[in-house]
């Protein structure tokens, strides 16, 4: 078992209690006009109470009412349990996780969803693949309404076990929360997310995850990550607090990545992260969002300051300069 204080312990459950394959657990806070869809999306796939467990999970909402569309959609079939107050979303996740019953859990935030056949074809590859310890599926990027926006790369052609997982995921986030079920015997092992980080907790866990187990991929993309301006994603992007939080999880990942790896992992990982601020940086700057534009190209040369990471991050902060005087110029 790992122990740190940053994370939480997951207790096993008792002996002789009964247990469902599945736990869906669901959190949510201020998102109750989506919930609705996700309930849907679980419930059209609910192969019974004795198999799986459903439960939304509210980190004290004060705006909506999460209760209410629980009761109305779920009818009594859902349970439901609100934090006495917010406690952030990563100690959400972990009340999730500790109050899972299932062998198999998976966390769907109350703004994503599942498409058909998502639970038959994931408890399919435990079965086929008994020693994973998670899988994961293709993953749909949609906007407030519902509509296709991206559709993510494929890790391989078909379904299976991957083969280098810990080098890829360990250089980059490559899937969202929605497309992830993992035994609940792992995260008993491995601890709960950690607290140390506001935005990357899910990649970091992944990483964990890979150091330890072999993982499954689902070709098909069967589960829906929602983009949205109310999101806490959305915030922090903007603020340019994802990329910060990326270089404190690849500090946090440096403490169990393979000894003989984790110089070329670390070095990756921050190459990838600071290319990632300066094309952030240009898309906020093509919105004309320049607040934005500069605080990625700063965080850029932060992260890593390569030649070529200096002059993608100048380029945004000159051209925010000269759109800045063309607006001065015109008043």
């Amino acid at each position: 078992m790992w122990t740190s204080p940053h994370r939480a312990t997951i207790a096993p459950r008792l002996p002789d209690e009964p247990r469902p394959r599945w736990s869906v657990m669901i959190p949510v806070y201020e998102s109750a006009a989506l919930l609705r869809e996700t309930l849907r999306s679980v419930l059209r796939q609910d192969p019974g109470p004795g198999l799986m467990h459903i439960e939304v999970v509210d980190d004290h909402s004060v705006r909506d009412d999460p209760e209410a569309i629980t009761r109305e959609v779920g009818g009594g079939r859902v349970l439901f349990c609100r934090q006495p107050k917010n406690v952030g979303h990563a100690r959400n996740f972990e009340t999730c996780l500790e109050r899972s019953r299932g062998h198999l859990v998976h966390l769907l935030h109350g703004d994503d969803a599942v498409r058909e056949t998502f639970y038959d074809r994931m408890s399919r590859a435990f079965e086929a693949a008994p020693e994973i310890g998670a899988a994961f599926c293709r993953q749909i990027i949609v906007n407030d309404d519902g509509h296709w926006l991206h559709l993510m790369p494929m890790e391989r052609a078909e379904s299976g076990v991957l083969d280098g997982w810990l080098g890829r995921i360990a250089t980059g986030q490559r899937l969202q929360t929605p497309a992830m079920v993992v035994r609940r015997s792992v995260y008993e092992r491995l601890g709960g997310f950690d607290r140390r980080l506001s935005w990357t907790e899910d990649w970091e866990m992944w990483v964990r995850i890979a150091t330890e187990y072999s993982v499954w991929y689902e070709v098909e993309p069967l589960a829906l990550y929602r983009v949205h301006s109310r999101s806490s994603t959305s915030r922090q992007t903007t603020t340019a607090e994802t990329i910060r939080d990326v270089r404190r999880a690849i500090a946090v990942m440096r403490e169990y990545l393979p000894a003989d790896q984790v110089e070329m992992l670390t070095r990756e990982a921050t190459r990838s992260c600071a290319q990632a601020a300066v094309r952030r940086g240009r898309r906020f700057l093509a919105r004309g969002l320049v607040p934005a534009a500069r605080a990625h190209a700063r965080e850029a040369v932060r992260t890593h300051a390569s030649p070529a990471v200096i002059a993608g991050a100048a380029a945004v902060l000159l051209s925010s300069l000269a759109r800045r005087a063309r607006a001065t110029n015109d008043e």
